[in-house]
């Protein structure tokens, strides 16, 4: 295991909890400069600019308005306004026909109410129920986002609720959980976004060595490749990316039959490369004022986030 993984990485995810930490972060304009590498901006008409950028160069998005651990319901409705307000904003960009829509919305259930101590799961499925009827009328994709394993069994007792009326409906597995196989196999005839995990996880529950947990998301990709469903590879690690053609080629899917996601921010030049080959590529773009919890998962992912956001301080 790496010196990040086993020092660094733990360390920046715990800042990820500490108010303080956070509110002196976003005081801080050098600060809030770096994170526009990774969150374009705050406001609907921020994002859309990102999302016309995008699209001029033949990628998709999944558009996720920042926020989680809600903890009353009036924040939690004004989430789902934000995202009502968003799908509205897409409806002129929508583009009909061909059974991938270029625009989506990514949603975390911890942001819709999931948390709340009084029916939080209920809340949150009507929440997204919302949404999804909104996304309908739009022509927009909805994919429930994964949080940390707590939340797990609750997320995905949501997403089948959800699928019942719009099949469509995608989640988020995070490959290094150890019952992730098991889910893969579960929803395997639905659209999944596969990660490999963000969140600093008990050794109990989830593979810690780099290599065990790249080893674990080519596991559970070939079950997905294997299914009737819609494998997202979302991932930025070279060593996954190059076993996805072999992979789509060994279970007979062409392009049209999965897709690539890659973060905002992040290898432009390599997504730029997989869209000019043909491939459908779908770039994950966050937007809100809420981007502290997310922008320090970033810097917790790569050696080079964290080396990119010291430079730029020093600089």
């Amino acid at each position: 295991m790496s010196v990040f993984s086993r020092v660094a990485r733990p360390a920046i995810l715990a800042a990820a909890k500490r108010d303080g930490l956070r509110r002196t972060a976003e005081r801080l304009p050098v600060t809030r400069e770096v994170v526009h590498r990774f969150v374009p901006g705050e406001t609907v008409a921020d994002v859309m600019t990102s999302v016309a950028t995008l699209r001029d160069s033949r990628r998709m998005v999944s558009i996720d308005y920042l926020g989680e651990d809600v903890t009353d319901t009036e924040t939690a409705d004004a989430t789902v306004q934000a995202y009502l307000g968003l799908l509205d904003a897409l409806r002129d960009r929508t583009e009909t026909g061909g059974a991938v829509r270029p625009l989506e919305v990514s949603l975390k259930l911890s942001a819709l109410g999931q948390a709340l101590a009084q029916d939080g799961e209920k809340v949150a499925l009507e929440n997204a129920r919302a949404i999804c009827e909104r996304a309908a009328s739009v022509g927009v994709w909805v994919t429930v986002d994964a949080e940390d394993h707590t939340t797990t069994d609750s997320t995905l007792s949501i997403v089948r609720d959800l699928r019942i009326d719009y099949p469509w409906v995608g989640t988020v597995l995070q490959a290094y959980l150890k019952r992730t196989p098991a889910d893969c196999a579960c929803f395997a005839d639905a659209r999944i976004r596969l990660c490999k995990g963000a969140y600093d996880e008990p050794g109990s529950v989830a593979h810690r060595d780099a290599e065990a947990v790249t080893e674990a998301y080519l596991r559970c990709l070939r079950i997905l490749m294997a299914g009737s469903g819609y494998p997202m590879v979302a991932s930025h690690d070279p060593a996954i990316i190059a076993e996805v053609p072999g992979l789509a080629t060994e279970h007979g899917r062409s392009a049209d039959d999965f897709e690539y996601q890659m973060l905002y921010g992040i290898r432009d030049d390599e997504q730029r490369r997989l869209a000019a080959a043909g491939n459908h590529v779908r770039v994950y773009v966050p937007f809100g004022t809420q981007w502290y919890g997310y922008f320090v998962r970033r810097l917790a992912e790569r050696p080079a986030n964290l080396t990119f956001f010291l430079r730029a301080l020093v600089d």
